[in-house]
């Protein structure tokens, strides 16, 4: 049986954004690994699904079928007959959620279908968008086709905003994405990735990176996807009306906290796409 479809309550959040927007130094951070090495080509990667586990990687073809696979060859899967790649990690937030690295939406030497087949996974999103170029219309015009009942649980995260140094600038950019994309996501947050990456042991400066309030954010939505058990066993009864499926073991802030800032003792390394940050 399919080792994703083996856990259907668990939520599943994709990354996604532009080539080079930071998707995969945000999946480094929350998973605590190392990317791949650099000479490995990331625009030549499927999507990569990493799930709770110490089991063997492997890809999923187009029928469904898994096939082994070595980690340090990822880009080596068929592109044209790879639904996606399938890793794990012991890392504390798979426990809570799948995460499902995407190619770049723009990037010219894929083809959309690459990630498109595999979006109805998703039940939230963390888009990254260059806080310099931020949400483009080449951003916008794939998230208007993108399903509406993603919008309440995704976050769009202004990447690499330490790179506009005047708070006025920063003001400004903030108020125009936020004007601009509305209600289409949860909350538009800037972001420092590489920041957060490097303030391990200092407190009040990772949460000047913006990474406070993305944790903040985040925990809220896995706390509202993570089903309640108790929902399906009293919908099948009919004894009463089922309670609202939410979280029936909510997300400790401190516990994901610390899967940002600081690397998690233990925890068996993948390797997620590679990216040129």
């Amino acid at each position: 049986m399919n080792q994703i479809a083996a856990d259907q309550d668990k939520p599943c959040i994709a990354l996604m954004g532009e080539f080079s927007a930071g998707k995969s130094t945000l999946a480094n951070l929350l998973i605590g690994s190392q990317p791949l090495p650099v000479q490995v080509v990331a625009s030549h990667v499927p999507p990569v699904m990493i799930s709770y586990g110490a089991e063997p990687p492997f890809r999923v073809d187009l029928d469904g079928v898994e096939h082994p696979i070595d980690v340090s060859h990822i880009a080596a899967a068929p592109l044209e007959d790879t639904a996606y790649v399938q890793i794990f990690s012991e890392a504390d937030v798979l426990e809570r959620c799948d995460l499902l690295d995407m190619p770049g939406i723009s990037d010219p030497n894929m083809s959309p279908q690459i990630w498109q087949r595999m979006i109805a996974r998703a039940d939230g999103v963390l888009w990254c968008s260059h806080a310099t170029q931020a949400w483009r219309q080449s951003e916008a015009a794939v998230w208007s086709n993108l399903p509406e009942n993603l919008h309440a649980h995704s976050l769009l995260l202004l990447t690499r905003i330490d790179k506009v140094t005047n708070e006025k600038d920063r003001e400004k950019i903030m108020r125009r994405v936020r004007m601009e994309v509305g209600d289409l996501f949860r909350a538009c947050l800037p972001i420092s990735l590489l920041q957060a990456a490097h303030e391990q042991n200092d407190y009040d400066a990772w949460l000047r990176t913006g990474a406070g309030d993305f944790v903040r954010q985040f925990k809220q939505i896995l706390d509202e996807l993570r089903p309640n058990p108790e929902c399906k066993s009293l919908g099948e009864t009919g004894a009463k009306a089922a309670p609202p499926c939410v979280s029936a073991r909510p997300v400790n802030e401190q516990s994901l906290r610390r899967i940002v800032p600081r690397r998690i003792g233990g925890v068996r390394a993948v390797t997620p796409r590679p990216e040129s940050d």
